[in-house]
């Protein structure tokens, strides 16, 4: 009896486990980036794959293109340009990234010549949230892809009138 017991007990949990898994893996579309091109000779592709949100259309997507690396105190960029592409015949964009890794930035004098390890991007760019579609980019092979997801603050706000 003792047996029965448990072995419904387990039985229960493992149906619980499995549910819980099902719907977290249900959160996210499943996407398709076979028709993006490869990527070219010293490139690599990265994607983004968004979750399914609530209210899609209200949330956008900050991203940023660059490489860690080591500065001092000025304020630096990365030299180069993200352009958006066009995939022929499909009508969905991709990003294409040309940089050679340089930096250039400020010339304040720094009282700490300590170099510290900074995320030094290109402009960062803001799209619309779509989790539908991936995210594809062409990087040079030593620069990487981050992103946060921008909500929209809750309350709306009155203008201040003179």
């Amino acid at each position: 009896m003792k047996f029965s017991k448990t072995l419904i007990t387990g039985l229960v949990l493992m149906t619980g486990i499995n549910a819980f898994a099902q719907k977290k893996a249900e959160k996210f579309e499943k996407l398709q980036i076979e028709m993006f091109p490869k990527a070219k000779e010293g490139y690599k592709q990265v994607y983004i794959q968004l979750p399914v949100a609530k209210n899609e259309n209200d949330l956008k997507v900050e991203l940023f293109v660059g490489a860690e690396k080591m500065l001092d105190c000025n304020n630096y960029f990365l030299m180069g340009e993200m352009k958006t592409q066009d995939l022929q015949g499909w009508g969905y964009n991709y990003y294409e990234v040309e940089s050679n890794g340089e930096t250039a930035g400020t010339l304040m004098g720094c009282l700490d010549k300590k170099p510290t390890k900074k995320f030094v991007t290109l402009k960062p760019e803001i799209v619309r949230y779509n989790s539908k579609l991936p995210l594809v980019f062409y990087v040079p092979k030593d620069i990487e892809v981050r992103y946060r997801i921008l909500r929209p603050d809750a309350a709306m706000k009155k203008a201040v009138q003179k």
